[in-house]
């Protein structure tokens, strides 16, 4: 492998991926494998030039954003809080929670179902009356 001057390396400057990777990750982290699992899922633009795969250290820059993960909001976040949070122009109140959709639903299937007759057949063809 040739040794490179990184002095000469710019952001758009193409590089192979196994280089890539050993410039943008130096402590070995990542390998030509993971950078080939990011071009598969979209994340990392890649240039295929006679047959060979390059990327630049701004497509590397770009993957990572798209990468990076936010940070998850706490579960016992006040309903003052969440109020003071919610952004865009709803204008329906969404329920609190899944949680309370889903014990409004369960409520309604404890209920008994309205019977579809008073009366009822026996089995030797004769009319019964249902008492409720």
């Amino acid at each position: 492998m040739v040794e490179i001057d990184r002095s000469e390396i710019e952001p758009d400057t193409p590089l192979r991926l196994k280089v890539a990777a050993k410039i943008a990750f130096p402590d070995g982290s990542m390998t030509d494998s993971g950078l080939r699992s990011e071009i598969a899922k979209g994340r990392l633009a890649v240039e295929r030039i006679a047959g060979r795969q390059y990327v630049t250290l701004n497509a590397i820059k770009e993957m990572r954003a798209l990468c990076r993960e936010e940070r998850k909001d706490r579960g016992f976040i006040s309903e003052a809080a969440k109020a003071v949070r919610q952004s865009g122009s709803s204008s329906t109140a969404p329920l609190k929670s899944a949680r309370d959709a889903a014990s409004m639903i369960a409520e309604r299937l404890k209920k008994p179902s309205n019977g579809i007759s008073l009366k009822s057949t026996a089995r030797n063809g004769t009319v019964e009356a249902r008492m409720k």
